[in-house]
């Protein structure tokens, strides 16, 4: 079962005990994938449009506990008329008084999410939607849950108008809006260990890049101080230089605060730096200078 089945079950699960939140709801399940129709004998129906049995079964509980109406019977016109005369026209949005209240809100919200909404599977990413066919049905469903201080965006995809949110902590709280407390925690759970493995793969990123950053920086160290040793002479450098390029040709895989440690008195990592500076500009000075000897004496050849 998916995380998003799992959701529906849950909610299918809570029913309110206030009647005014048992309409919402099932205003929210007749307006959004509701069907009124007629059986070959003419008889008025009721059904709903969905693959999920939970919500189905969810808005039958609800039609018996608020209006009466059974599942197993035919419905007069008169009864038809009465129901959307208090549930609203199924082509139009839900009426505001029907959604005053902030429970009635949570009710429909949770209605809504039963009848259209998805979401992804939280250890992949972060997704939640309702899939609305009418506009201003997804306006009226933004409106109420940026009612909750929850950022919720429209996009046009075929013929659908998709009120979604891509936020996981909005998720976490439209969650909460809707009462799914279990599937809240699950994700909540899921949500702390992935951001776990991101952070450590962060930091394992972070010191990887600064290893590789040392590893480069003490390869050009070794090369210069080599090219001084053959085209110059330690014997010609200061004594401090000189027992620098000594200790790092020895230790060519240490950091800087290593290297230091390998001085008495100890040196600091800013001292190791600069003599290391000093020693590299020494030979990119060199570098040029072996070079022009080195095309003269081909031209005398």
């Amino acid at each position: 079962m998916s995380f998003s089945s799992e959701v529906k079950e849950e909610l299918a699960k809570r029913v309110s005990p206030a009647r005014h939140c048992q309409i919402a709801e099932l205003a929210a399940i007749m307006n959004l994938c509701g069907q009124y129709g007629r059986d070959e004998n003419g008889g008025f129906t009721i059904g709903f449009q969905t693959e999920n049995e939970a919500v189905a079964r969810k808005g039958f509980t609800l039609l018996k506990k608020t209006y009466n109406i059974d599942t197993d019977i035919v419905l007069r016109e008169s009864e038809i008329q009465g129901l959307l005369s208090k549930l609203g026209d199924p082509d139009k949005p839900v009426s505001p008084i029907l959604i005053k209240s902030v429970c009635c809100k949570r009710a429909f919200l949770r209605g809504a999410f039963l009848s259209i909404g998805s979401m992804s599977d939280p250890a992949k990413g972060y997704h939640l939607e309702f899939d609305c066919v009418n506009a201003e049905k997804a306006r009226q469903l933004q409106e109420l849950i940026r009612g909750f201080d929850i950022e919720a965006r429209i996009i046009r995809r075929k013929k659908y108008h998709v009120v979604y949110l891509k936020e996981g902590a909005g998720i976490v709280d439209l969650l909460n809006v809707c009462e799914a407390p279990i599937s809240l925690m699950n994700m909540e759970n899921l949500r702390i260990i992935k951001e776990m493995r991101n952070s450590v793969n962060r930091r394992v990123n972070c010191e990887t890049a600064n290893i590789a950053k040392t590893v480069n920086a003490a390869a050009r160290q070794v090369e210069d101080i080599e090219y001084i040793q053959i085209h110059y002479g330690f014997q010609n450098l200061p004594d401090t230089l000189r027992e620098m390029a000594e200790i790092r040709l020895e230790y060519p895989d240490v950091s800087l605060k290593e290297l230091g440690e390998y001085f008495t008195p100890v040196l600091g990592k800013s001292g190791v730096n600069h003599r290391l500076r000093k020693l590299s500009e020494l030979a990119e000075k060199l570098r040029p200078q072996i070079q022009e000897r080195t095309e003269v004496k081909e031209e005398r050849r």
